[in-house]
């Protein structure tokens, strides 16, 4: 999707599903187990928030919607289908429009697969993480190596031709050799798209206590570096592009959705927890909001605001403050929308046309961080194309962040 596809009345769609049947012992994000009474609540609240929004922002057009979580396939039967059906009558959606749901593969049977197809899902990213049992265990995964290729199979079988594989490295107890299985096990699957991750270790997650505890191993961050240099070798000469930090795809298919987040455009959030980007009248920068988190308050609150939105005749910081299901907000101002804008588009490995990024945030960006780049320039880091795109050089993949702190 070309970085002129959204106009300031299109957004990209976040669906937040809260429900796991389990939490890995990684995992940080919004996410909870046993609580599967309140599916029908939660069916309600978001719908009803989907059409509020819709109400308040005038039905801007959809370019993509993603489904994410927590675990999209783990709804029950029938959820995922009334979830697109609310956003296909509320909003005008793009014909061509990516729909992803991610997915559990030991929630991708032949039936899953074939509702999710049916629901109208063109996209499936299912969380392998690894093709090694071990590590699999480790991580607190419901299921196998075995399952995971069963579920692309399945998702093949179903029709599906865009899939993507989330794989993780640097992990406790993780060797290169197994890392190196992982990698080529995936890529006799064949998936479209790749996306690869270095371990972090979250605050508050068992995973980070069992470290702490010594009952695991600290993460060996040279070995990451070997294993993220070893899988884009791998990757290119399978004819994979590498063209974000951490993601890769076959050509033409790189996750439009995610692409609207590096390329800082619009997008809403609904459900408990999402986050949401739009642009307000007092900035063109906008602002970002997040949902409460809880989702009991939130079907609650999700409920009030269904009841009584009604059309904005602008969208300002205080008319989404003013949203029952909005717990804070951030106004974007000209600083961190410069800042923003090029560590995000740096993300893209084409890397950023500065003077279009100038353009659009309404700064002189060269100009403005003409002492950051002389200096990131000059320590080969950054580099500028002929054509006065900037980009990562190839030496800097592996420290991105340190680049990306220069401009904050």
């Amino acid at each position: 999707m070309s970085e002129s596809t959204q106009s300031l009345n299109s957004i990209s769609l976040y669906a937040h599903i809260p429900f796991c049947l389990s939490k890995c012992p990684y995992c940080d994000f919004n996410t909870y187990q046993g609580i599967e009474s309140q599916f029908g609540d939660f069916l309600t609240a978001v719908s009803g928030e989907i059409e509020a929004w819709a109400r308040a922002l005038g039905q801007p057009s959809v370019n993509t919607i993603f489904l994410g979580g927590g675990t999209p396939s783990y709804l029950p039967d029938g959820d995922v289908g009334r979830i697109l059906e609310t956003i296909a009558d509320a909003y005008p959606v793009r014909s061509d429009a990516e729909i992803t749901a991610e997915c559990n593969p030991n929630d991708l049977t032949a039936a899953k697969c074939a509702e999710l197809r049916a629901a109208g899902i063109n996209r499936i990213s299912m969380g392998a993480q690894s093709m090694d049992d071990g590590l699999l265990a480790m991580l607190g995964r419901r299921h196998d190596a075995a399952e995971a290729v069963a579920a692309l199979e399945s998702c093949r079988r179903a029709g599906f031709d865009n899939v993507n594989l989330d794989l993780m490295y640097g992990l406790p107890q993780q060797t290169l050799e197994q890392w190196r299985d992982t990698v080529e096990r995936t890529l006799a699957q064949s998936p479209e798209h790749i996306s690869m991750y270095s371990l972090t270790l979250e605050e508050g997650t068992p995973l980070k206590r069992w470290v702490e505890q010594g009952r695991l191993p600290e993460p060996d961050q040279d070995l990451a570096a070997d294993m993220y240099d070893l899988a884009r070798s791998t990757l290119k000469d399978a004819g994979y592009e590498h063209y974000e930090i951490s993601n890769w795809s076959q050509a033409g298919r790189e996750s439009e959705h995610n692409l609207a987040y590096w390329r800082n455009l619009q997008w809403l959030g609904v459900g408990p927890g999402a986050h949401s980007s739009l642009r307000t009248v007092e900035s063109a920068d906008g602002c970002r909001f997040w949902t409460v988190r809880s989702p009991r308050d939130y079907a609650r609150k999700a409920g009030q605001w269904s009841a009584n939105a009604g059309r904005w005749e602008s969208v300002t910081a205080a008319g989404i403050e003013s949203v029952p299901t909005v717990d804070g907000l951030e106004v974007i101002d000209e600083a961190t929308a410069a800042a923003e804008t090029m560590f995000l588009g740096l993300r893209l490995l084409d890397g950023m046309d500065v003077g279009e990024a100038s353009a659009r945030v309404g700064i002189d960006l060269a100009a403005n961080y003409e002492r950051e780049l002389a200096e990131l320039t000059a320590e080969g880091l950054l580099m500028w194309e002929d054509d006065g795109r900037l980009r990562l050089a190839e030496e800097a993949y592996l420290v991105a962040n340190q680049v990306f702190t220069r401009f904050l």
